[in-house]
């Protein structure tokens, strides 16, 4: 009952300050945004932080905010928390900010906090394995946080898109893509659906005035719709051009870009269980027969930085600190041939026993550089003499459930909490290792960083990780995002980040 009634008190306001997608007075100021971003087939549609990557939304949008979040240089600082304490290994605790409310009225407080988490780590796919969380008490604005096994990491996770702080006494309004929550943040979502979100600004923002009346958020699935929009005016900003169109707004008065380097990475992961992928030769042959110089160069027009591994150079860990073969089309054919796949019928592929080697990608057409990824793929490995077969669909979760795919190239933020252990605990050894790959070692080691408190000795564990990884030939990485904002440029306060959200903030004008 409380919850209804919370509601549609919330509802009555939202009618009677125009915060409908109704008239606007002229005095008051809008942003159009448009992105690649948001969607269901990307598994953050709505704003749900407990429900997938729907956090990522939340955060991005300016409707949800965590504990802690991330500086520019990723290191974790507080934000609706304002102090923590560990206690011991298994206990910490966290003093919250005073005086912060939730969009529903009800006053954050850590039993308010508490209930959040519980309903998290109740019903998320990756939350119970980072935290670790036991149990949780709440004493007035003192959260404490009890853990079943050490966990170092748990203040980064805590920052983490699925740790946005909503009002459980609110709820979860609607489904799925069309989700709506009570968050702490600059903005309320009037209207949630999968493809668009209207927002209003929060008169009782604790971090300061909006300076932005309304906001909508648009999604696209295509990049010349998304530049066309951007060029005509119906957008003020966007996220997610194709990189050829960068050109078109670069040394244009116009328009401002913002760019930053990121750990979002564009990957590719085996599938362990096809009789085709088991030969080890193979798929270190498909990795060699990609050109990673060319994609990030030519097709990403520099915006991209070749990958050796899941973390990019920035990082102690990254890049420079592993060993991964190279574009060698010569020796990715002799790897074919040691393992008898040979061109016996010259059509250009080979066979072996009658049968054409052909591999099935699976990819997505909405993060924009996957469909060309997986052209460009197509391309350089037809000259090794490899068939690959793209499948391009909205679908690809429901299919890399099943397994039916050869190979599976997404992109992941690596590091979204400034810290290693999450590339491993979610898609190596978790949820979203689709290709069923496993590797005892590796497990331990996984384990072993999730329990190790000291930062530079959690370094070398990822480096062996990624090694361990890369000598299996499980895994193969391709390219960093340096990611990119583009926006009218009477549009202030509006920068990319490394972690790749924080997008919509306070800061937000338009002059």
């Amino acid at each position: 009952m409380k919850k209804k009634l919370i509601a549609a008190i919330l509802t009555g306001a939202m009618l009677v300050a125009g915060m409908s997608t109704g008239v606007w007075a002229e005095s008051e100021k809008s942003f159009v945004y448009g992105t690649t971003g948001y969607s269901e087939e990307m598994g953050d549609a709505g704003l749900n932080p407990h429900d997938n990557y729907s956090g990522w939304s939340a955060l991005r949008y300016g409707v949800g905010e965590t504990l802690f979040k991330y500086n520019d240089n990723m290191e974790v600082e507080p934000w609706l928390a304002t102090d923590y304490e560990f206690v011991d290994d298994t206990t910490v605790k966290i003093t919250l900010r005073d005086g912060v409310q939730f969009s529903s009225g009800r006053t954050m407080d850590a039993e308010a906090v508490k209930e959040c988490l519980e309903d998290l780590i109740a019903v998320h796919d990756r939350a119970p394995y980072d935290l670790k969380i036991d149990h949780i008490e709440a004493d007035g604005l003192t959260l404490t946080i009890y853990t079943v096994e050490p966990c170092p990491a748990i203040i980064n996770y805590l920052g983490d898109p699925y740790g946005a702080i909503i009002d459980m006494d609110y709820g979860i309004q609607g489904e799925g893509g069309s989700a709506n929550v009570a968050g702490t943040g600059p903005y309320i979502a009037a209207n949630v659906t999968p493809t668009q979100i209207d927002l209003v600004k929060n008169d009782n923002y604790w971090g300061g005035d909006v300076k932005v009346d309304k906001v909508t958020v648009k999604s696209f699935a295509d990049g010349s719709a998304l530049t066309a929009a951007l060029q005509t005016g119906d957008i003020q900003g966007t996220y997610g051009l194709q990189y050829d169109n960068y050109a078109l707004f670069e040394n244009n008065s116009d328009y401002t870009i913002n760019s930053c380097a990121t750990s979002r990475c564009f990957f590719g992961q085996f599938n362990m269980e096809s009789e085709t992928m088991k030969d080890q030769n193979l798929r270190k042959a498909v990795e060699m027969g990609i050109d990673k110089d060319g994609f990030c160069s030519v097709i990403m027009q520099g915006r991209g930085v070749p990958a050796k591994a899941a973390f990019p150079s920035s990082f102690s860990y990254g890049n420079d600190a592993v060993e991964t073969v190279s574009y060698d089309p010569d020796g990715a054919k002799k790897l074919l041939e040691e393992s008898g796949w040979t061109d016996t019928d010259g059509d250009g592929y080979v066979d072996k026993d009658g049968q054409k080697l052909s591999i099935n990608w699976l990819t997505y057409p909405t993060r924009l550089e996957q469909p060309k990824l997986a052209e460009y793929a197509q391309a350089t490995l037809k000259d090794i003499g490899i068939d690959v077969v793209v499948n391009n669909t909205s679908d690809h979760m429901t299919i890399a459930k099943s397994g039916d795919f050869d190979v599976y190239v997404s992109s992941t933020t690596t590091a979204p909490t400034g810290d290693p252990e999450y590339f491993f605990t979610s898609t190596v050894t978790g949820a979203k290792n689709y290709g069923k790959y496993q590797n005892e070692e590796v497990t331990k080691l996984t384990d072993q960083l999730h329990q190790t408190f000291d930062k530079d000795e959690r370094g070398k564990i990822a480096v062996e990780l990624q090694q361990d990884i890369l000598d299996d030939d499980a895994f193969f990485f391709v390219s960093h995002l340096n990611m990119g904002i583009v926006t009218k440029s009477n549009v202030t306060g509006m920068a990319a980040h490394p972690c790749d959200y924080y997008e919509i903030t306070a800061d937000l004008d338009v002059e």
